[in-house]
């Protein structure tokens, strides 16, 4: 890619109204970033999606006059830049109709032919988080996973830490451009990250640190990875918006469930309790569920003698006895049970060490 189409690619992503998504059809449409902006009034408005209120916006030139200076600077700080159409580009962050145009890294970033997983939770980690954040990746770390993450406080900076010590590749996506870094209290840490990883974002020099800002970034965090891991969250937060993008784009997405009472375990267990995450106890589990090496890494799970199970429970079992695996709209159909008693007794039915939830939201009997 020219530097003359590079301008014209920024230039199209800063015009406001447009996003990725239409950014990429009009692209598609007219062969290149330079051909949109050559192209007349009649026939941009012939593309889909791309209407009157976008025109004037699209003829003001001060967006490319922003992306020439933002050009210079990709040039001074030798700026590596991913167009959606590179080789190079994410394979995962290609198949999400919102993911970006084009990608600014710095670093050592290497994503080809990786497992990759993101990593995200709570500013306000508890020791009991920082433990199972750190007990995952070194579960994780045989198979030399990319763990990704946002660099903020807590969670993020527990897993890009644990990952530097032990040697495995770590990107941090970031919610500003690459002149700076926020928050300042982590720039210790950007040596390190340079060498082993580095920095990644969609936002251009000129873009300051801003919360409106997340929603951006953690469509990355959550696109680019095979699955996305939920360590702490309160009841809201930024991690169950990723989440929700995780699920958007049919990754698969885990929890680390907590007690009732604790603040920073509620939004995890609502996300397993409305079955959008899978219940997340043991960092093994996630290679079992992934499919990552399963052969040399099958753990052996080993169940009491005797579990006492309900009438519905066994119901259940029985159910999916008949099936080698089955989706939760079989096991109703098979049971005659609503989903909405389903899906609390398969939860039970996984913590009893029966039933494991597979990879595209299947169900299968193990240990009985």
């Amino acid at each position: 890619m020219n530097s003359e189409e590079l301008q014209y690619l920024i230039a199209l992503k800063q015009i406001p109204n447009v996003g990725d998504a239409t950014a990429k059809k009009l692209i598609q449409h007219f062969g290149s970033a330079k051909a949109v902006f050559s192209a007349n009034n009649t026939d941009l408005l012939a593309v889909n999606g791309f209407g009157q209120h976008k025109l004037k916006q699209f003829r003001d030139p001060s967006y490319l006059k922003l992306a020439e200076e933002e050009a210079r600077f990709i040039e001074e700080e030798q700026i590596q830049v991913t167009y959606f159409k590179d080789k190079s580009y994410p394979q995962n962050l290609k198949h999400c109709i919102d993911g970006p145009i084009v990608l600014f890294q710095k670093g050592n970033i290497d994503l080809q032919k990786q497992h990759i997983i993101s990593i995200v939770g709570t500013r306000q980690i508890t020791s009991n988080g920082i433990n199972f954040c750190e007990q995952l990746i070194e579960t994780l770390a045989p198979l030399n996973p990319i763990i990704i993450s946002g660099f903020a406080y807590g969670a993020d900076i527990c897993a890009h830490k644990k990952a530097l010590d032990l040697n495995l590749q770590t990107v941090a996506v970031l919610a500003h451009g690459l002149n700076t870094l926020y928050p300042k209290a982590h720039k210790k840490y950007e040596t390190n990250i340079l060498k082993n990883g580095g920095f990644m974002t969609d936002f251009c020099s000129y873009q300051n640190f801003d919360r409106n800002n997340f929603l951006g970034r953690n469509r990355i965090i959550a696109g680019i990875s095979e699955a996305t891991i939920v360590i702490e969250s309160a009841e809201k937060g930024g991690s169950l918006v990723t989440a929700d993008i995780a699920n958007s784009y049919n990754r698969e997405v885990f929890a680390v469930p907590g007690r009732p009472t604790d603040k920073f375990s509620k939004g995890c267990n609502n996300l397993i309790k409305k079955q959008q995450a899978h219940v997340l106890t043991e960092p093994a589990d996630v290679i079992y569920m992934l499919n990552w090496d399963l052969e040399e890494q099958k753990q052996v799970q080993q169940t009491e003698l005797f579990v006492e199970l309900t009438a519905e429970e066994e119901t259940c079992i029985q159910a999916l006895k008949k099936q080698s695996k089955a989706e939760l709209d079989e096991i109703c159909r098979l049971t005659q049970l609503p989903s909405y008693k389903i899906a609390p007794i398969l939860l039970n039915l996984e913590l009893k060490g029966l039933v494991r939830p597979l990879p595209g939201k299947l169900y299968e009997i193990i240990n009985y």
